[in-house]
């Protein structure tokens, strides 16, 4: 069974774009593939040296992951600082990879324009831990955005690097594993084509009945159609993309049948799509919450999966020292 690694960040709460995109899809995947979840805490301190409840967060993040489907059983789930092979890997990777092309990632220099009092080499190098992350469990593929393509050509080359610098066919060079065309695009209820955290538009898996009323309230309309049949405005569409998501078919044609025949009524729909996001979001946000309260679960999990990512790691480190010639 092929070997799938991806990151999670451990910043913020998951949201309905989340979860149609990459989270269900990691659901599915852990069943496809042998897969390796981690928690990216060292990540974090490139832009947080001193990041603010950690362990809340870590917490939290892995309560919405398994409330969503993960299963601890079937994927390793661990937080990547207890897996101490990684650093190693990392500073032998380091060894052997270049300013000059480091310096050349789009990330990197995005990074130097967003926080310039922050350059620190941990944003340099962030391709080599990210590399480390993944070439540690010689993965054959990695679930990466838009965002992350170049980081991930750069794991390429570094495993590919190493074989030739050793003259060995040891690592793997993975491919980047991309679910756009499964993964289903949430937009955002503010007028916008997404949701996403910056963009402010989310709606929380542990958001309680009255926020996601307020927000769905909130969302962007128009004075109506005038026309039989028209076509949607953006804000409009988005309207009913959510609701093709998360409501019946039968709900979403007796509101499509309105708009085409200029009856819609704006409030109507939105009330029927916010007690209908709240009824897929409930038993989520009650999982969510009761894994919160069993701090002891979380850390048997986190424990248990960090016994089973440094086993992994530890083999791949072995063979690298001996390979590097360290006895």
């Amino acid at each position: 069974m092929e070997i799938v690694v991806s990151g999670i960040r451990p910043t913020g709460n998951l949201h309905l774009g989340n979860y149609f995109g990459a989270v269900r899809s990691f659901v599915k995947m852990q069943h496809e593939y042998h897969c390796f979840f981690f928690i990216a805490d060292w990540h974090s301190l490139t832009t947080h040296p001193r990041p603010a409840h950690l362990h809340q967060s870590v917490n939290t993040i892995l309560a919405e992951y398994l409330a969503c489907g993960l299963d601890p059983e079937v994927a390793t789930l661990y937080l990547q600082s207890d897996v101490h092979e990684v650093a190693e890997l990392y500073l032998y990777l380091n060894m052997n990879a270049y300013v000059g092309e480091l310096q050349r990632v789009t990330t990197f220099k995005e990074k130097v324009r967003a926080q310039p009092d922050n350059v620190n080499a941990g944003l340099l190098t962030y391709p080599t831990l990210m590399a480390s992350d993944i070439i540690i469990h010689r993965a054959a593929k990695v679930p990466v955005g838009k965002d992350q393509e170049q980081n991930m050509e750069m794991t390429r080359k570094f495993a590919r690097r190493f074989n030739q610098i050793y003259d060995v066919a040891y690592f793997p060079e993975p491919a980047p594993f991309h679910f756009s065309d499964k993964a289903v695009k949430v937009p955002g209820l503010d007028g916008s084509g997404k949701m996403g955290k910056s963009e402010g538009n989310a709606i929380y898996l542990v958001d309680d009945e009255k926020t996601i009323h307020k927000k769905v309230m909130r969302a962007v309309t128009d004075a109506g159609p005038t026309e039989p049949d028209s076509p949607k405005p953006e804000p409009i569409q988005n309207l009913f993309t959510m609701m093709e998501i998360v409501s019946g078919s039968d709900t979403y044609n007796y509101f499509n049948e309105k708009y085409n025949t200029c009856a819609i009524r704006y409030g109507d729909m939105k009330k029927q799509l916010a007690t209908d996001i709240n009824a897929f979001c409930a038993p989520i946000r009650e999982r969510i919450n009761e894994l919160i309260a069993d701090e002891s679960y979380l850390e048997k999990v986190i424990r248990t999966g960090a016994e089973k990512a440094s086993a992994s790691a530890r083999n791949t480190l072995n063979d690298v020292r001996r390979i590097i010639g360290f006895g």
